[in-house]
């Protein structure tokens, strides 16, 4: 068994290193476009905690949302990809396990978050200084952040059957809970009732917990962020493994 998901998650991680400049470069492309227009318009405007500023500020969420939207990106195209080309049929013709069907789609998804995370955090350095306040916060965020998208992104790519379908279930859910979770601005800012809604998104607190991991200030107890984060996980986490060992949509 242990072989077979070894085999399996290198067989994702290669398919998009392959194509790096795609799958790693564009992304870090991206963040740093977002950093230099964010930060440019706003440097010197906005102070969202004491003494660090809006640049600095910005780039965690940058580094954190890049993880996350990557790491969903890997195990949704992936198998959406196999149903429509119908080389799916080779993984259900082997004796693996949904154990280790869900290892190797969502490792392979961690390993792809993170690989565009660390890209982000590497170019967008030079714009503003760092702090490692926490290094451990940062590391516990970003691998489970990476984990949840991961898994999010395997659900959605059981249930899909085209691009098109996986494609909302991103622009209509992913996408707007990453960019309400507090990436480009402290909830601490908005009026009352949505500081209550984007408690209620569990990507808030994602990325809070992994921008205390540098600065050591956050909007709530990065405590409380890794029970929301870790229980989460679980939940997703189950949601997949019992669709994967049920077939859902693969054998249909």
């Amino acid at each position: 068994m242990f072989a077979g998901t070894r085999t399996l998650f290198l067989k994702e991680v290669l398919r998009f290193w392959k194509v790096a400049f795609q799958t790693v470069a564009a992304p870090v492309i991206t963040a740093v476009l977002y950093l230099m227009i964010f930060g440019h318009v706003l440097e010197g405007r906005l102070e969202v905690y004491p003494g660090i500023g809006y640049t600095s500020f910005l780039i965690p969420g940058l580094v954190m949302m890049s993880v996350l939207q990557n790491a969903f990106a890997n195990s949704s195209s992936s198998l959406v990809q196999s149903k429509i080309t119908g080389n799916l049929v080779f993984l259900l013709l082997s004796p693996l396990s949904h154990w280790a069907w869900f290892t190797a789609y969502v490792g392979a998804a961690v390993v792809r978050g993170l690989a565009v995370g660390v890209g982000v955090g590497l170019i967008t350095v030079w714009f503003a200084p760092l702090h490692l306040a926490a290094p451990g916060w940062i590391l516990v965020f970003a691998v489970l952040g990476a984990a949840i998208l991961g898994t999010l992104g395997l659900i959605a790519g059981l249930w899909a059957d085209k691009f098109d379908q996986m494609a909302a279930f991103q622009n209509f859910l992913i996408m707007p809970m990453t960019m309400l979770s507090g990436v480009f601005y402290s909830v601490h800012s908005l009026p009352a009732v949505w500081q209550t809604v984007s408690h209620l998104n569990p990507f808030f607190y994602m990325i809070d917990g992994f921008r205390h991991g540098f600065f050591g200030v956050s909007d709530v107890s990065p405590w409380f962020s890794l029970a929301i984060v870790a229980t989460s996980f679980l939940v997703v986490a189950t949601l997949a493994l019992r669709l994967l060992a049920r077939g859902y949509k693969l054998r249909s």
